[in-house]
């Protein structure tokens, strides 16, 4: 189910780093998050909007990543997701972290629907799920 991979740019700021000028490796995960929530609204997916019309909304349940090549300041890197798997509850997402044709990190990251209030899992809306997949 691998479809182009939106892409999104990302700079990396002082607040990106360590006292070193690398990129903290917690801060991928940032850079990941981002361009998922703007490949959700290139969807007209909007998460506040959709937390509010649904009652739900969708959490992260697990990260697999792996660091290849350090970002540094001043990079301007591009951040894609690409959905991999869709179920009734949850959604795999590739992501990669990339300076030009460098990999500098990669992973993959599922969320899971739940209702917004409970924080149960719950399944995800078909009117979404059409849009995601």
């Amino acid at each position: 189910m691998t479809a182009q991979a939106f892409r999104w740019p990302v700079r990396v700021y002082w607040e990106d780093t360590d006292a070193g000028g690398i990129v903290f490796y917690a801060n991928y995960l940032k850079f990941f998050e981002r361009a998922r929530t703007e490949w959700l609204r290139s969807l007209g997916v909007g998460q506040q909007a959709l937390r509010e019309a649904s009652g739900g909304m969708f959490v992260v349940s697990e990260t697999q990543v792996r660091y290849h090549l350090s970002a540094r300041l001043d990079d301007e890197l591009l951040v894609t997701a690409s959905l991999t798997e869709s179920g009734r509850a949850s959604l795999t997402i590739a992501q990669r972290a990339l300076r030009g044709e460098q990999l500098l990190c990669e992973g993959t990251i599922r969320i899971g629907w739940v209702d917004a209030t409970t924080l149960r899992p719950a399944r995800i809306p078909a009117n979404i799920l059409e849009k995601l997949t």
